[in-house]
């Protein structure tokens, strides 16, 4: 059967008993949907060659690093689109559970776009043990997410479905830090593709976990590789959030999202990035519209550089 969607990733090592279980749950839920589903598994990770047998899904375990030995997002998106011939490409994160509606979707909505990315929120669920996936499973987790877990809030997204063609040439973001989503909505809107939300479309459920995986046990967010991951993606101003999507999906249509004051004020803040591809109005518009942050940023820039002189 033909493939029509590729999605891969990066998984932690199957090391932690809680992070092994969530992950082949998350890996499985992508298994069951279908055969014109590809998965890869990218890396060399303890317990992951071993996990690819198991489900039966390709293993890449070649994939470049950072100083710190962290994959490179980089390579895996040039990897994956020279590995499959599939029209539509998938990045998400190995503890997400992806259901029907994750295909569906993906498919609509590349029926009637040519070049987008399509991005949403997550339900926060705790689960602890292996998922039954054999008795109809999606609407039992899925009522589970809806009455337990709770709705993320719109500052990231962990999955990012796109056609074939974009993203070939990304810079050497770090993943599992923080940054390098945000990098993917701005560049999306940089580049004149439609940035869609498919919040209400596609439910997608995190499993819950902690942090013990990373450095010091701390959230990604206060990493060095993550203010690396910021450099990279050009500053600050091009960590862009789900707020700034453009357009959504919606009962099988896309359309434009409801315009706002907060919303206009947003676009027009941003618009010498999006439009105009010019970073110092860029930053002039954030001044003018953030003086405040504009200021402590600038004095913080210049101590720092009078300490390193």
């Amino acid at each position: 059967m033909t493939t029509r969607l590729t999605i891969f990733t990066s998984p932690k090592p199957f090391t932690n008993p809680h992070i092994a279980v969530i992950q082949r749950n998350a890996i499985r839920s992508w298994v069951e949907l279908g055969d014109e589903v590809q998965v890869i598994l990218f890396g060399e990770e303890e317990g992951l060659a071993e996990v690819a047998r198991e489900l039966k899904v390709t293993h890449i375990p070649n994939v470049k690093r950072n100083s710190a030995g962290t994959p490179l997002l980089s390579d895996m998106f040039k990897s994956a689109q020279e590995i499959s011939s599939a029209p539509i490409f998938a990045f998400v994160n190995a503890d997400i559970l992806l259901m029907r509606d994750f295909f569906e979707s993906a498919i609509k909505v590349n029926d009637l776009c040519d070049q987008y990315l399509m991005v949403g929120q997550r339900w926060d669920l705790d689960l602890t043990a292996p998922i039954d996936f054999v008795n109809g499973w999606q609407p039992k987790v899925r009522e589970q997410s809806l009455k337990q877990g709770v709705l993320h809030k719109p500052t990231g997204s962990d999955y990012f479905i796109f056609p074939r063609g974009c993203f070939t040439s990304i810079p050497d973001l770090a993943i599992g830090r923080a940054g390098w989503d945000n990098w993917m909505l701005y560049e999306a809107r940089r580049q004149g593709w439609k940035l869609i939300d498919a919040t209400q479309s596609i439910h997608i459920i995190h499993q819950n976990h902690d942090y013990s995986h990373l450095p010091g046990g701390q959230a990604h967010y206060h990493l060095p590789e993550s203010d690396e991951n910021t450099r990279q993606a050009g500053g600050k101003r091009h960590i862009f959030l789900l707020q700034d999507i453009n357009w959504r999906i919606v009962d099988g249509k896309i359309v434009r999202p409801r315009m706002t004051w907060k919303r206009f004020w947003r676009e027009v803040e941003i618009f010498p990035f999006v439009t105009l591809n010019s970073e110092g109005l860029g930053k002039l518009f954030f001044a003018i519209f953030h003086p405040r942050k504009a200021y402590n940023e600038f004095r913080k820039a210049q101590n720092e550089k009078g300490t390193q002189e």
